[in-house]
């Protein structure tokens, strides 16, 4: 293995299981590590309570690494009388943007008016949400005109354009955020284990939930592990967890899936995003540059089964292409898909079911059962720290924890710098970024590109291993370094290589390796939109 000295502490996976039966009683217990049960545990830790949370497979593997990347208000909510939770996710948008400005960018938006009335409906809308934002606003929308609105969006239809609105609103890395979140953690003494798969509730006499049973993946060992609050934050999985507490009981969640497409940089060449305030079906599509592409959405379609991995549906597919293609004058067409993918959003399920997905509100909710297992469902990315204030103080007001302050609102988070220059794209790791050169340095092979087509470089692979608790092929190519999500044929043809520089780092033989890699490909095919067997790279 590699030894270097740096700045940065590596987190090693064999101390937080020695921490994890160590620890006899946690005072707080979270079951999922997507964006939800991340701002719970960090919540729990910022008060001082022994706060472990444990993950099924990797941080935001499911429904928080699939986002449209923003962190928003949300327009839309606006648009459906929704003042409170526009208010309160500016608010934490303003929080995100300080405490983490190395992933969060305040990133301008135009929506384009090809009606008479659009330019004016559309300023007077915005200006509200300017207001809704207050001290935390991140600027003055205004009203463009048609030449200025072509020029900022060079590849605009031009056909019956009257002129544009251009607003602001918050641009992140989601998954990037997930894995930050996850090192503040464990800095501030938190523990987390990703990979570690909650099978069954402890319960005393009275049936009150005082713990879980764990089993590690990776070894297959099974840890009784007790605390005096637990919390189930699984997101689009909650129903799951709450069948080991009650079988039979009722389902909390209605799965309702969204989809994007990829694009290369050239559908949306300037710096500006695409905003289309409704469409055919009343949804509202995006198209957000992000890491020099583009991505492209996205649908709201109700699901009644969900899985890790969602598939996108034709229809959606069609849906997406369909109204792009409407507003770009250079449409995209299937062939330019550089990866498409599907998340699931954990909807709060509809006493009757007929309430259409896109009006059910995104606010969140807390649940306690019988046993005092409390259970977080609902809300989006942008109100993650709030979700967990509101959480943590539930257990409070429960008696289960002693009463506490929460100081995430002024918490940096992992990484955290201004970064006003994006052109390198080792912008992500923020105060991480001396570290990453100074290990290329002393080990020139590391500063070498995974492949030629791609930015990105080997000694991310090794980063994501040693400081970012990445275990598998895939952790690193869709979590850490977001491969996947922007270019599948390129996250295939470079697994190998993924595979072998993680091998070495963490001592697997050539038989992961492969196992790795066959693995990764069978996921990874479901990100092409045209099937075709990709050459994998030597």
């Amino acid at each position: 293995m590699i030894h270097t000295r740096l700045h940065a502490a590596p987190i090693r996976r064999e101390v937080l299981l020695q921490q994890v039966k160590e620890q006899p009683v946690w005072d707080l217990l979270v079951i999922g590590g997507g964006a939800t049960g991340l701002g719970v545990a960090l919540d729990g830790i910022s008060r001082g309570y022994k706060t472990l949370l444990l993950e099924q497979v990797d941080y935001a593997k499911g429904t928080s690494s699939r986002s449209t990347k923003l962190v928003h208000g949300g327009v839309r909510y606006l648009a459906q009388g929704d003042v409170a939770l526009v208010r309160e996710a500016l608010y934490e948008r303003g929080l995100l943007l300080k405490n983490a400005p190395h992933l969060v960018k305040n990133q301008d938006f135009i929506i384009p008016n090809y009606e008479w009335w659009g330019g004016p409906f559309y300023t007077i809308g915005l200006k509200m949400y300017d207001l809704l934002a207050g001290k935390l606003s991140l600027g003055a929308s205004v009203h463009l005109s048609k030449e200025e609105t072509l020029r900022r969006l060079p590849n605009l239809n031009p056909g019956g354009l009257k002129g544009g609105v251009l607003y602001h609103d918050g641009q992140f890395d989601d998954s990037r955020l997930a894995v930050n979140l996850a090192q503040t953690a464990i800095e501030q003494g938190g523990t987390l284990l990703n990979h570690c798969e909650v099978r069954g509730l402890l319960k005393d006499a009275t049936g009150q939930t005082t713990g879980v049973v764990a089993a590690d993946q990776e070894t297959g060992a099974t840890y009784e592990v007790r605390a005096s609050a637990v919390v189930n934050a699984t997101g689009i999985f909650v129903d799951d967890i709450l069948q080991l507490d009650k079988p039979g009981g009722k389902k909390l969640v209605r799965p309702s899936q969204g989809v994007h497409i990829v694009l290369d940089k050239s559908f949306l060449p300037g710096e500006d995003a695409l905003m289309i305030p409704k469409t055919d079906d009343g949804r509202v599509l995006f198209a957000v540059p992000w890491h020099n592409r583009v991505v492209v959405g996205t649908t709201d379609t109700p699901l009644t089964e969900y899985s890790q991995e969602p598939q996108a549906l034709e229809e959606e597919i069609e849906f997406i292409l369909r109204t792009a293609g409407r507003y770009l004058a250079r449409a995209p067409k299937r062939h330019d898909a550089l990866s498409v993918f599907a998340g699931l959003r954990p909807l709060a399920a509809t006493e009757g079911g007929g309430e259409k997905t896109q009006e059910i509100s995104r606010s969140h909710k807390i649940l306690v059962s019988q046993s005092g297992l409390i259970t977080i469902t609902g809300g989006k990315w942008t109100t993650y720290r709030r979700m967990g204030q509101d959480t943590v103080d539930k257990a409070i007001a429960l008696g289960k924890l002693p009463a506490a302050e929460s100081h995430t609102a002024r918490l940096p988070i992992h990484g955290a710098q201004a970064t006003p220059d994006r052109s390198n794209h080792l912008y992500v790791y923020g105060t991480d970024q001396p570290a990453l050169q100074q290990l290329i340095t002393e080990y020139p092979a590391l500063g070498e590109k995974l492949n030629n087509t791609l930015e990105f470089l080997k000694v991310e692979v090794v980063w994501a291993a040693r400081y970012e608790m990445a275990r598998t092929v895939e952790d690193v190519l869709a979590r850490r370094v977001r491969v996947l999500f922007l270019d599948a044929r390129a996250a295939i043809r470079v697994a190998p290589e993924v595979a072998a520089l993680l091998a070495h780092e963490l001592g697997h033989d050539a038989a992961w390796q492969q196992e790795q890699v066959e693995a990764f490909q069978q996921v990874a095919q479901q990100y092409l939109l045209e099937s075709q067997t990709v050459p994998l790279q030597a």
